[in-house]
């Protein structure tokens, strides 16, 4: 039997795509990576990206470099990651953003979980509960003491509505009972400044951008936000050792849009994992206040998944929400 003209070129491009597939992924990468950073430069999600992305390169014998997508919360570089080819190359950075807009935002263009293949951990920096000196508590239980003793006159500062900042002060809130003001800065930068001056009085800011203040006395550290101590301030206690459960750390990794091959989240995950078991990237971090995470794609899709619950519960609590 004779096929028809449009019935082969059809049947020859089915078996182009079928076999071009995996030939691409077992090839990959031959072109540069573009690894969206939702954020400006400078920030600890743009410091992560460029460290990573300065090994993956190497590993990858590919340029992988950082675009800075900032905008609405995270939402803007999110989206393009969303839309963009399923090929590999373009990836996208992602940051406790992804899993607490869910509920911070009324509607979105996307759903994270369903639309974004997860890679792979790269590390989980703690916040730090950190006071103006002029704060009468040198100590978490002093400082709950001290703010029931002066319910709304305390104001929290926080880097934006709704971040991972804010957040972990509200589950602070949740779980003491202590009342105080937020107050959202455009940015941990102009939030430390406020710190610094004493307009504000405390702050759950991420380790990076504080360890310096802290080391250098502009700001007393009470203690750190993860379950364990951090090595970069292994003096300072827990939030959990005087308020237990207490838990709240930035957490950061590499996602895909969905429909990426599996070879090629593999190939990348296997890669990001190398870094991960290098001595002087597990020092880099840890100079970060960084601790590795790595794993399989699956071990991400599940933090994902369970902070992504976890802080539903802490923004319904909070009220916030953006359009």
């Amino acid at each position: 039997m004779r096929l028809s003209l449009a019935r082969r070129s059809f049947l020859c491009a089915a078996a182009v795509a079928i076999f071009a597939g995996p030939a691409a992924a077992a090839d990959y990468p031959t072109r540069p990576i573009r690894w969206i950073v939702p954020y400006p430069p400078g920030g600890t999600t743009d410091v992560l990206a460029r460290l990573m992305g300065e090994w993956l390169s190497r590993r990858l014998n590919q340029q992988v470099f950082i675009d800075n997508r900032p905008g609405a919360g995270n939402n803007i570089g999110t989206d393009a990651v969303v839309k963009a080819d399923p090929d590999g190359y373009t990836i996208l950075l992602v940051n406790p953003a992804n899993g607490i807009n869910a509920t911070l935002y009324k509607s979105l263009p996307f759903n994270f979980i369903r639309d974004i293949a997860p890679v792979a951990g790269i590390t989980r920096v703690p916040n730090v509960m950190e006071i103006n000196p002029d704060v009468p508590a040198k100590t978490v239980k002093e400082f709950i003491d001290y703010a029931k003793a002066n319910p709304g006159k305390i104001n929290m500062a926080s880097s934006g509505l709704g971040t991972s900042v804010h957040l972990s002060g509200e589950l602070f809130r949740a779980m003491t009972g202590v009342e105080w003001v937020h107050v959202p800065f455009r940015g941990a930068g102009p939030a430390l400044t406020a710190m610094i001056a004493g307009q504000v009085h405390v702050l759950f800011d991420n380790l990076p951008s504080s360890i310096e203040h802290v080391k250098a006395g502009k700001l007393r550290a009470l203690a750190v936000t993860t379950a364990e101590r951090s090595p970069a301030l292994p003096d300072v206690p827990t939030v959990a050792e005087t308020v237990p459960g207490y838990e709240a750390s930035a957490w950061f990794g590499i996602g895909a849009p969905k429909g990426t091959p599996p070879e090629i989240i593999d190939r990348l995950n296997k890669a990001v994992n190398e870094a991960l078991s290098d001595k002087a990237m597990i020092q880099r971090l840890a100079d970060l206040g960084g601790t590795p995470m790595g794993g399989t794609p699956a071990d991400f899709g599940k933090i994902i998944a369970d902070e992504t619950e976890k802080w539903r519960k802490v923004v319904e609590f909070s009220g916030a929400k953006l359009d």
